[in-house]
């Protein structure tokens, strides 16, 4: 491209509409549910990305999570150009992988983990684990809880599913779904007829212990110790999702936080430091199935990659130097003061578990089951993206979407957000 013509940010996404479906790498990302053109992004620096226009935007998304520290953080930037000039990929053991496995197992106490590329890896990996161990079929999962895109894991999901209103995805045979079992969250009387009539059969349950895909609905500690309760006694394995809440809830996740054990645990995003990174883990007997020792198959070319260990690595490290866990729950805590006030003026209400954050756009209390959303929130929601968007500000294009703060962000960022977020409620009526 001449340097007389930089293309704009309408330019890109009208070719990438030329080649990639919905001019888009993940659905997500598309502004289908807002309206309009998403713009595309050339940099990151902290708190901000700036567009192909050079427009500047405070990023709450913060690439969907990962990026704890926010963009572009100069120590995980060297570690990756250190590492780069040594090598991308070796398909072999490399140092990496051992050191940030000692810091994974010195933060959460898990005994034996494997990395995969991608979060959707690590639990489509940790339910068939499960299932090789355990000698059973049966999955159970929580209706609006995503868990990634495997066949088996898409009914009654949330995330982009939601977006579209689609309650799983076309292309899936029904048989690849006939061992999953969905039940709602928050309802224990359902929870334990299941286990009571079928709790022998069942080789995992997976769940977000903060559900944060399809609005923040965060659980009573009273049905996660059930849930727990009720998996020990039939022999199931119970499997934490926490690609969303891991290393950025507390240094232990929400497992940590809730002071529960599961058997196994997935993780994402901020482990691979905003590089392609999943692992999932437990403990070392039931890790001991796992080929080569054991009988379950899982392999990865790029398992373990050295550039995303490295990322990972420098990720952890900064969170743990930096105090970043008690640092990132001061800055929920502050926005927590100025948006939930803004919020319940209109009869809406903020939701907050740490770093993590969303708007209940409806009346009553914030939701705890994926059925308890009402549809006309979206609704209610895409003048306000838009206005915060005019301002500079970004948020994830669709209602049920949360937000991430970083340690990049500020007081003062915080404040600007909210003083744009209470001119963009003025457009939107009260409940």
């Amino acid at each position: 491209m001449s340097k007389q013509h930089m293309a704009s940010s309408s330019e890109l996404y009208q070719r990438a509409c030329a080649l990639l479906p919905g001019g888009v790498s993940s659905p997500v990302r598309a502004y289908g549910a807002v309206g309009g053109e998403p713009p595309v992004m050339v940099r990151g620096e902290g708190a901000y990305i700036y567009d192909a226009d050079g427009r500047q935007y405070l990023d709450f998304v913060q690439s969907w999570g990962p990026l704890v520290l926010g963009h572009a953080y100069p120590d995980v930037v060297q570690a990756i150009i250190e590492q780069a000039r040594l090598g991308t990929t070796f398909g072999a053991p490399c140092e990496g992988e051992v050191t940030l496995a000692e810091t994974v197992h010195e933060l959460t106490g898990i005994e034996s983990l494997r990395f995969v590329s991608s979060g959707t890896e690590a639990t489509m990996s940790a339910i068939r684990l499960a299932r090789g161990a355990t000698g059973r079929d049966k999955v159970l999962k929580f209706a609006g809880c995503y868990h990634g895109h495997a066949d088996h894991l898409l009914v009654s999901a949330g995330s982009g599913l939601v977006t579209f209103g689609e309650p799983s995805s076309a292309g899936v045979p029904k048989a690849f779904t006939e061992c999953t079992l969905v039940l709602p969250l928050d309802d224990e009387a359902a929870l334990c007829q299941l286990f009571a009539e079928q709790g022998h059969e069942i080789a995992a349950v997976i769940i977000e212990p903060i559900p944060a895909n399809n609005g923040l609905l965060v659980q009573r500690p009273e049905f996660l110790k059930t849930l727990r309760r009720l998996t020990r006694e039939s022999g199931t394995v119970l499997i934490f999702d926490e690609v969303i809440s891991g290393f950025r809830i507390a240094p232990g996740g929400a497992a940590e936080q809730l002071g529960i054990e599961p058997d196994m645990v997935c993780y994402g995003k901020i482990v691979g430091g905003g590089l392609p990174v999943g692992m999932f883990g437990g403990k070392r007997a039931l890790m001991n199935h796992l080929a080569p020792l054991g009988p379950v198959y899982q392999a990865g070319t790029l398992s373990g990659n050295p550039l995303a260990m490295a990322a990972g690595q420098a990720t952890l490290q900064a969170l743990r130097s930096l105090g970043g866990w008690d640092r990132l729950e001061q800055l929920g805590q502050h926005l927590e003061r100025l948006v939930g006030p803004l919020l319940a003026a209109r009869g809406y209400s903020l939701v907050r578990q740490g770093s993590l954050f969303w708007m209940n756009l409806q009346a009553g209390e914030p939701p705890r089951c994926a059925e308890c959303i009402h549809e006309d929130s979206a609704a209610r929601y895409r003048p306000i993206f838009h206005s915060l968007l005019a301002e500079g500000i970004a948020l994830a294009p669709s209602a049920y979407e949360v937000g991430f703060l970083s340690l990049a962000h500020t007081e003062a960022q915080i404040d600007h957000f909210a003083e744009a977020l209470g001119r963009a409620l003025a457009r939107v009526p009260a409940v």
